[in-house]
């Protein structure tokens, strides 16, 4: 009989080692390597292949048949049906992931709530709080009397056999992957084998009844979902609930969808009744603006199908240290040194000898290049000490070379600017027909000389006026 081959599986990355080591050569963790026997742990199916079963024929298909269209299941809650892509589908997995106290839990017990009162079987299963807890939760949201089935159980195989009690359910929440266990794996929950391995009985459980499962996954330091990646490509969609802690909005991002479009948001707002839709975000990353301040500019931002305006703040300071500082908050810190060596070679605007700081109000996070034009009239209007005008939106690309690029939907971010009372825009040239009023005010520099020079010019203007 041939020895059962072992291998040491990494309980922080899921990655398999031949042999013990006191570190992990993938992520650099001390001690996380366990001993786990490849015929029931990570690449293996789950059980053990002690007796091989015969190999089950299927049915082959042709690519010309009728398609089935999956049916999704509206929960009322605008925000969460536009990150979903429409509403949860049936027969599908989704993962939702989010910092401590975010508020999963809390969203969650609403949309079940809300499929509940339209005669929908939810069943909320909970590994990290007692039926009470969950119940003074949902007094607190005013949602106490709605009709969801509540269970506090940790066990996949006996949280298999009680949801498969009756009228099969239209949503099974799991809160959280990371408590649950199987029988099947013999390691701790929480660990790469016992997320795996639920994660497969829970995906295989909606795929072969129609039933749509919601997973609520920890994240680490990193802001990742802990546990093996594999969970991701697993499930169906994966999204993340963001927000800051000193803010009361929170952001459900899409970052997968097998079943509509990526980069989607949703944007609540935290209140002690629980969250509130926010149907226009724009006024509410706008809302506390100070329209004559130098150094903001406000930029059309695109998340998914939903245009976003944002104010980008700069503030550039005389530095007294040799190597002047630049703090980032909002945007990614590598383009704003980039956006810094552009004004300086090929606009001649120098910020070798000042501090740079850069935050997008708000707490919102971009990560699309669209932001250079704004992040660039920003700062030149901090350094100068310019105020750009308010009723002025920014969005374009800046090359290398000084260029500025066009960008994809300029037709839908000024169409949103001029919706919030926008009357002029700074965007790239060849970004199409610019229709409406704001169109005939905007300004379409080929370079970010020609936009540096406007914005210097305007004080010489400025200060004719007054003469």
């Amino acid at each position: 009989m041939a020895k059962a081959r072992v291998q040491f599986i990494c309980q922080n990355c899921g990655a398999a080692h031949q042999r013990w080591a006191g570190k992990c050569d993938s992520c650099g963790e001390w001690n996380t390597l366990v001993e786990e026997g490849t015929s029931g742990g990570i690449g293996s199916g789950p059980g053990s292949l002690k007796s091989a079963r015969k190999g089950r024929a299927v049915t082959l298909t042709s690519l010309d048949g009728d398609i089935e269209d999956a049916p999704r299941i509206v929960s009322g809650i605008g925000e969460l049906d536009r990150a979903t892509g429409g509403g949860f589908v049936r027969g599908s997995a989704l993962l939702i992931g989010g910092d401590p106290g975010i508020g999963k839990s809390t969203l969650l017990t609403q949309a079940a709530a809300a499929l509940a009162a339209r005669g929908h079987r939810v069943v909320y299963v909970s590994g990290e709080e007692a039926v009470a807890q969950i119940r003074l939760r949902a007094q607190r949201l005013g949602v106490a009397s709605t009709p969801v089935e509540l269970a506090a159980e940790t066990n996949v195989e006996d949280i298999l056999a009680t949801i498969a009690d009756g009228k099969r359910p239209d949503l099974v929440i799991i809160d959280s992957i990371q408590t649950l266990w199987t029988d099947l794996a013999d390691s701790a929950p929480g660990t790469v084998t016992q997320v795996r391995a639920a994660s497969q009985a829970m995906i295989r459980y909606a795929k072969s009844t129609g039933a749509a499962v919601v997973l609520v996954g920890h994240v680490t330091k990193e802001g990742q979902i802990a546990g093996p990646r594999v969970v991701e490509h697993m499930v169906d969609g994966v999204l993340y609930f963001e927000g800051e802690g000193g803010h009361h909005f929170r952001i459900l991002r899409t970052v997968k969808n097998r079943f509509g479009p990526t980069d989607e948001i949703g944007v609540f707002e935290m209140s002690d009744k629980g969250l509130r839709e926010v149907a226009n975000p724009s006024e509410l990353f706008l809302g506390e603006r100070h329209s004559k301040a130098p150094g903001a500019a406000v930029f059309a931002a695109i998340e998914g199908t939903r245009p976003v305006l944002v104010e980008i703040q700069a503030l550039v300071a005389a530095s007294s240290l040799g190597t002047p500082r630049r703090a980032v908050v909002g945007w990614d810190s590598s383009r704003l040194s980039m956006i810094l060596a552009v004004l300086e070679a090929h606009c001649g605007v120098r910020f070798g000898q000042h501090d740079v700081y850069l935050n997008v109000a708000g707490g919102y996070r971009i990560s699309e290049p669209a932001a250079d034009l704004a992040v660039a009239s920003a700062l030149v209007s901090s350094l100068t000490g310019i105020a750009l005008p308010a009723d002025c939106v920014y969005f374009g690309e800046i090359s290398l070379s000084g260029a500025v690029r066009p960008v994809a939907h300029a037709q839908q971010r000024l169409k949103e600017a001029e919706k919030l009372g926008f009357g002029r825009a700074v965007l790239p040239s060849g970004s199409g027909e610019l229709a409406g009023g704001i169109g005939a005010g905007s300004f379409q520099p080929t370079a970010l000389a020609d936009l540096v020079a406007r914005i210097a010019g305007s004080r010489r203007s400025r200060a004719e006026e007054t003469d």
